[in-house]
């Protein structure tokens, strides 16, 4: 078992492992050191005397060593008392001599289970995310062996009638045409599995539990097989994609240092070990079902409920406890808004609880909404708001401006739009929408006027483009002002600022052209 260890730096006399003979001076040494771990089951900061006067003490009283061992389980301290070394626990538990067997036993198993499951190096949040994790793939690994077994019910697999050579032309078909249709979707949301992981990962979620129900219709429908079945696999391809294509983007947001790798093959192991408890509860249930064959045919669309709801519940508890720490529009929203509100930059785990999943991608309805992207002919541009544009040089990375989307859905929508010009970097994109928010909150104040504004153009006075050009130059010096404060309190809490993770149309960059 690994241990870390503590050496203070104002030790007087530096300990060696050959430990010397009490009346002489220890000679220091170079040590091979086990690196500190951290444990989530073990939070102790023991605060310990370190003082030695580096020989035996009057009275033959032992020596303490100067440092203490932490293992998840306790914290021990060294004593020397000159011929042996004496072990004593420093954390309220008792001594290692005291201990009985079972508890040492219990609790080395438990070190061990820990280690194999549980990664060096992740943040506190990791282990909420592995116990969802257990509830889904439980589940899920249940409800597939399920399906294949009524699959195979359906092809007439274990019966004389059955027709080998039909069953498996059948299989290859639902397969070519699923892994076809994965490798589609995949290329149609490829900037989507960064932009809206968490919802597009639920959703292929719910899309997968769906294909299990299909599944499980199929001997119920046996002359609609190839339909079922290959509809059931469109959508588990679909699922899979998804899977792998956020799998590392989920890893990563547990990393403390760079052991991604680390992370990721403590995943399979966790995988692999709660696939195998899935497959245990299939076999118990198919155990209870061979003992009802009466009622066989109904009991497996009653078990599908309640084992579909703990599956996608595992999940979407789980998804709850990822914090990612790339920007997106919608994250770096929720940061500049709390800035300009409260005065700080909130923590991932802030944001991820404000942004939430989002399952059906229905934002809620504000004023002024924030869009990047560029400019659209079908949308009008107030001729107020068009002199921002027009003001544009050489040296400006973007540019904010007014519009009202004309559509089915949103009519008469009055947006802020920020355009960004190609080769802008991060910051220029936090600069940009921190203006835009701060243009959200000076049209907020009088939003009565610019509404009435806005709805007819007609209404706009002389002093309007006036008015709107003091709010634009307003802006960006608050922009300006709190930018390097901004940045600097991102980078604290761990925000990843080297990139801006946009969607395809808010990927959309103008380029200045002089004429």
């Amino acid at each position: 078992m690994p241990f870390s260890f503590h050496i203070p730096n104002n030790h007087p006399h530096p300990t060696s492992w050959n430990l010397p003979n009490p009346k002489q001076r220890p000679t220091p040494t170079n040590q091979n050191l086990i690196l500190r771990r951290f444990s989530p089951f073990s939070s102790l900061r023991t605060s310990l005397d370190c003082v030695s006067d580096g020989g035996v003490e009057k009275g033959g009283s032992p020596i303490r060593l100067p440092f203490v061992v932490r293992s998840p389980v306790k914290v021990s301290r060294f004593f020397w008392s000159g011929n042996c070394l004496q072990v004593v626990s420093v954390d309220g538990s008792k001594a290692a001599s005291e201990v009985g067997f079972d508890d040492r036993l219990l609790r080395a198993c438990g070190s061990v289970v820990w280690d194999f499951f549980i990664p060096r190096g992740v943040t506190g949040n990791y282990v909420e995310y592995v116990k969802w994790k257990l509830l889904h793939r439980v589940f899920s690994s249940a409800l597939q062996v399920l399906a294949t077994q009524a699959m195979f019910t359906a092809m007439g697999v274990g019966f004389s009638s059955s027709l080998p050579s039909a069953a498996a032309l059948n299989w290859v078909l639902k397969d070519g045409i699923g892994r076809l249709s994965r490798c589609i979707y995949t290329a149609s949301l490829a900037s989507a599995f960064d932009t809206n992981l968490k919802r597009v990962r639920f959703t292929t979620s719910v899309l997968f539990v769906a294909s299990i129900g299909l599944e499980l219709l199929t001997p119920a429908f046996p002359r609609c097989f190839l339909l079922l079945a290959t509809i059931a696999n469109i959508s588990k391809q679909i699922s899979l994609a998804c899977y792998l294509a956020t799998r590392s983007a989920v890893h990563q947001s547990f990393a403390i240092g760079d052991n991604l790798g680390e992370i990721s093959a403590k995943a399979q192991i966790q995988t692999v070990c709660f696939d195998i408890l899935g497959l245990m509860l299939a076999a118990l249930v198919n155990m209870w079902i061979e003992s009802h064959r009466r009622q066989q045919a109904g009991l497996h669309y009653l078990i599908y409920p309640f084992f579909a709801a703990m599956d996608l519940f595992g999940i979407y508890q789980g998804l709850k406890h990822v914090h990612l720490q790339t920007l997106t529009k919608d994250r770096l929203e929720i940061i500049l808004r709390t800035w300009i509100e409260n005065g700080y930059v909130p923590s991932p785990a802030e944001v991820s609880e404000k942004e939430g999943i989002n399952f059906l991608g229905v934002k809620r309805k504000s004023l002024w909404p924030i869009r990047i992207g560029c400019l659209n002919s079908k949308d009008q541009i107030p001729k107020w708001s068009m002199k921002t544009i027009q003001c544009i040089t050489d040296e400006d990375y973007y540019f904010v401006c007014m519009e009202i989307l004309k559509g089915l859905k949103r009519t008469g929508q009055p947006y802020i739009l920020l355009s960004i010009r190609e080769g802008a970097e991060a910051v220029h994109v936090i600069m940009g929408f921190l203006q835009a928010c701060y243009i959200r909150r000076a049209l907020l104040m009088n939003s009565s006027r610019w509404e009435i504004i806005i709805m007819d153009e007609s209404n706009a006075s002389d002093s309007t483009m006036e008015d709107w050009s003091i709010i634009v130059e307003d802006a960006k010096k608050s922009a300006e002002r709190d930018l390097s404060n901004l940045i600097e309190q991102m980078v604290g809490k761990g925000w990843m600022l080297k990139n801006i993770l946009l969607s395809k149309q808010e990927q959309t960059r103008y380029s200045f052209v002089c004429d």
